[in-house]
């Protein structure tokens, strides 16, 4: 199990700080907390770090340039201000990181660059490249052309994304909370913060349904999720304020700071964090108790014997959720056949396939090996 103690000899390191961290109330610039955050970056990355940062704030940026008081509510008003304040917000890191001699280079992503394959792996590849180069990647969703139905919606869930794919051994997140309490500490001065987790409960969902500031997308709801998904990658991960001095210095020399987020024992294989992060679900596939034992229990395939019931119409090679009889959501993985195909073999045995179907390539519907089971 991952300890604080193990925290020092993190080498790929991904920071993301949010629009609260980054500006004063009034929108404008913190610059002094800008400063000191490049200072620990850069001090990182001289060490021999590999620094990723993901930020916010480009947004909130742009409507204090147009002198814009409240968060816009349109996604042609949030893209116009993207635009205008994306721009600013970089020249502000190239500046603060040059005084360092560091040189920065601009990702922007959207959810597409992650639920279709090829562009997963492009994204992956070109910032393995920049990493490779010396050069400190800085990640924000492509406010200003993205569109409802890709948004991240928060950058706190792309943070998880990216510490994924790229492989990261740990991921801070730093906001203006201490780290995740059991209850709000805002509405309850006798609210206790949490160390450590080792399972996201439901009641730690239910309790944190708060949002952040007027700009940000997140609260401590989204970073719930970005630590579920990490810990299920195999990544740690720390909530940290960020008001804290040489927060990120004190993280990763395994200092007490924040709540620790524990991941699972192995890492993630790159095509199965795809599937159960990256990608999106096009159907739903209903098995049997059988099946749920064969899956959880036993590591098996999805067989076609197991399948009680399809949902929606997809293809082959498009990725599915799992569902139990009771609607729970217990895997997702990559299907070897079409729904169409699926619901003329559902309930048979493998070996019925080619006699129903005229053909069969594969004995299974979803392989053990393009399967993440929850």
């Amino acid at each position: 199990m991952v300890t604080r103690k193990d925290l020092p000899q993190s080498q790929r390191i991904v920071i993301k700080v949010g629009t609260s961290t980054l500006t004063y109330p009034n929108g404008k610039l913190n610059l002094d907390r800008m400063e000191k955050l490049v200072r620990e970056l850069a001090d990182l990355h001289n060490a021999g770090k590999e620094v990723i940062l993901v930020s916010s704030g480009a947004i909130g940026v742009g409507a204090e340039r147009m002198g814009i008081k409240a968060a816009p509510r349109t996604i042609p008003d949030k893209q116009a201000l993207a635009a205008i304040g994306q721009g600013a917000l970089l020249h502000m890191y190239e500046k603060l990181f040059a005084e360092y001699g560091k040189i920065v280079a601009q990702v922007l992503l959207t959810r597409d660059d992650f639920m279709e394959r090829i562009r997963y792996l492009n994204a992956t590849n070109a910032l393995l490249a920049i990493l490779a180069m010396q050069v400190i990647p800085i990640i924000n969703e492509n406010d200003t052309v993205v569109i409802e139905e890709i948004k991240f919606g928060d950058n706190d869930t792309l943070s998880a994304l990216v510490a994924g794919i790229a492989d990261a051994d740990l991921l801070i997140i730093l906001s203006d909370v201490d780290g995740l309490y059991d209850s709000d500490p805002r509405l309850n001065s006798k609210a206790v913060l949490h160390n450590q987790v080792t399972e996201i409960t439901a009641e730690m969902e239910n309790s944190a349904g708060t949002k952040g500031s007027s700009f940000s997308s997140g609260g401590m709801a989204t970073k719930l999720k970005a630590a579920g998904m990490c810990m299920a990658a195999g990544v740690p991960m720390v909530i940290a304020n960020n008001n804290i001095d040489n927060v990120i210095r004190q993280i990763v020399n395994g200092n007490n700071i924040g709540t620790l987020f524990i991941p699972r024992e192995e890492k993630m294989q790159a095509r199965k964090r795809w599937i159960a992060f990256g990608s999106v679900t096009h159907g739903r596939l209903i098995i049997d108790d059988g099946a749920l034992t064969a899956l959880v229990k036993r590591g098996k395939s999805l067989l076609p014997s197991g399948i009680i019931e399809v949902e929606e119409e997809f293809g082959r090679g498009d990725v599915v959720s799992v569902i139990t009889s009771q609607g729970h959501e217990i895997a997702r993985g990559m299907v070897n056949y079409s729904s169409e195909e699926i619901k003329l073999i559902a309930g048979r045995k493998s070996a019925d396939i080619a006699k129903i179907l005229m053909t069969k390539d594969y004995d299974e519907v979803i392989h053990r090996n393009n399967l993440w089971v929850k």
